[in-house]
């Protein structure tokens, strides 16, 4: 009787889908405002992190979220339909949520796994940055670096950029950038940056020299840490090939032992 009422209730589902009368999509529209307040704070920039120019449209990738997430919560519902209780419809639209954050945990993950590659990039994009501000104030360097910028620099560059062009002159914007991007020494250049946007003309070319030296030092530490984790990975590939010679010789040694025994 249970199955009979599942499959019904999921054919009445599927045609009142079908025929428009039910529609996820306009439910999750008409009440987007209300959705929105369940966007994670660093949603959009982890998103364009990982597919950069890809997206389109941030708020229809969230909404696509929001309509899984519901979908699934329905779908559950309809499972339980026979013994559908208040705990159920909890559990049910737990299901949901995590279908809905399943997403955002992928992002995350990912972003964090690249660490290592924003920390590597990160000297050579200030070096070409340097090149940019022997010609232009700042502000006008980094809008216009955002082209060749690395792909997981470009949020974080139109965030702050925009942020200046709207009139603010503190260092927030750069902090912000730091904050997205929180990597070995990431803080402090955006500090020499901010201090060398407010210096005066004729003091430029000192700070332009003593932000150089610390790009460079950068570069060095950037360059030290490949060679560090290569050579950690060779040893440790080291490590797993001594190992299995070894293992595979103690079985062959073995193997034989017992072979001399049974000949016996």
């Amino acid at each position: 009787m249970y199955i009979e009422i599942l499959l019904v209730g999921v054919i009445i589902f599927g045609v009142l889908f079908y025929s428009g009368k039910i529609s996820t999509g306009k439910f999750v529209a008409d009440n987007k405002d209300l959705f929105n307040l369940l966007k994670e704070s660093d949603y959009e920039f982890l998103l364009l992190s990982k597919y950069g120019d890809a997206v389109y449209d941030v708020d229809a990738v969230f909404m696509k979220r929001v309509r899984n997430g519901f979908l699934v919560s329905i779908l559950c519902m309809f499972f339980f339909i026979s013994s559908l209780s208040f705990l159920n419809i909890i559990i049910s639209l737990l299901i949901g949520f995590l279908v809905f954050k399943l997403q955002y945990f992928n992002l995350k993950t990912y972003y964090k796994n690249h660490l290592n590659e924003v920390d590597s990039l990160l000297p050579y994009y200030l070096k070409g940055l340097e090149v940019l501000i022997q010609h232009y104030t700042v502000p006008v360097a980094l809008a216009r670096s955002i082209e060749d910028a690395p792909e997981v620099f470009k949020p974080g560059l139109k965030a702050m950029v925009a942020k200046i062009e709207a009139g603010d002159s503190s260092v927030q914007p750069y902090m912000d950038f730091a904050t997205m991007y929180p990597v070995r020494d990431s803080v402090r250049m955006m500090r020499l940056l901010y201090r060398l946007s407010l210096g005066e003309q004729e003091k430029k070319h000192t700070q332009l020299i003593s932000f150089s030296k610390s790009v460079s030092s950068l570069q060095q530490k950037s360059r030290e840490q490949k060679y560090k984790n290569r050579l950690s990975k060779m040893e440790s590939m080291t490590m797993v090939m001594l190992v299995v010679t070894g293992g595979g010789g103690m079985i062959l040694l073995l193997v034989s032992m017992l072979m001399s025994f049974s000949s016996i």
